[in-house]
């Protein structure tokens, strides 16, 4: 049987849900997150992640079928929480969402990662917004990419909620890893069987990304918003490419943009 709390006032529970919100450090010592929307929950379910609890909008009159249908759902601890409160975590100006679900973040590892030879992975390189990692995520599903590594210690979290939401559901149907630096992925990646080609995104970049090979396995490497990639990727990855851009434009292209165009690039010439 399920077991249910109830939680109406600011208590240590409710705190402790409000740290997996707000603060990344806790978030990933406790090991789970928050996952709001219908669509991302029914994905995480789906795609076989644990939900290690599910909180429900007490003060509904009656739950929608697909809420009920979670909630009925063997060994998942539930949480009766009231709409004010609710409404808080689901971060909604209006009325609370039906559910929100506490999801274990998974123990993935670069060396969980196996590739093919047609494998198609994309490196973001220190982000700092959460919004554009979860953008580029789901751009890389969109485009059938097989893994997204996250590099920098200090990069963006994709289980922030702002990066959870921006990935509409896309981060729960591939694996997506972080990595200290461009020193480890690399080092990944050449003692792959299948190795992948490391291809470097930047506006010098030596050919146009449209001129090199993306048939065969390939990892795309986009660089921080600002800064672009850093240094040791250009000296690390097999090549630089750029993409074309009008004479007349006023700016380089975000960097989730940025991803989306390599990634399409890669999907036009395998198919």
């Amino acid at each position: 049987m399920s077991r249910t709390l109830r939680v109406s006032v600011r208590n240590a529970k409710y705190q402790q849900w409000e740290t997996l919100l707000r603060n990344r450090t806790k978030r990933h010592r406790a090991g789970s997150f928050l996952v709001q929307g219908v669509r991302p929950i029914s994905l995480a379910v789906e795609h076989g992640w644990t939900i290690e609890a599910l909180l429900y909008d007490a003060d509904r009159a009656r739950l929608s079928d697909w809420a009920q249908g979670l909630l009925e759902r063997p060994h998942i601890e539930q949480a009766a929480v009231s709409g004010e409160l609710l409404a808080e975590l689901g971060e909604k100006d209006e009325q609370a969402p039906e559910l929100i679900a506490q999801v274990k973040i998974p123990q993935q590892k670069l060396a969980d990662i196996a590739t093919r030879p047609d494998w198609l992975g994309i490196v973001i390189d220190r982000p700092t917004s959460p919004g554009n990692v979860g953008s580029l995520i789901r751009s890389a599903d969109a485009f059938g990419a097989d893994a997204v590594v996250v590099t920098g210690r200090n990069a963006a979290d994709p289980y922030d909620p702002k990066a959870v939401r921006a990935s509409t559901g896309s981060l729960f149907a591939m694996p997506v890893v972080s990595a200290a630096s461009a020193h480890e992925v690399v080092e990944w990646a050449r003692k792959q069987e299948h190795a992948p080609v490391v291809i470097g995104t930047d506006e010098a970049g030596e050919r146009a990304l449209s001129e090199h090979d993306l048939r065969g396995p390939t990892l795309l490497v986009i660089g921080n918003e600002t800064a672009g990639m850093a240094k040791s990727w250009f000296e690390l990855a097999d090549a630089t490419a750029r993409i074309p851009m009008s004479p007349k434009a006023a700016s380089s292209l975000n960097a989730a943009n940025a991803g989306s165009v390599a990634l399409y690039e890669a999907a036009r010439q395998r198919s």
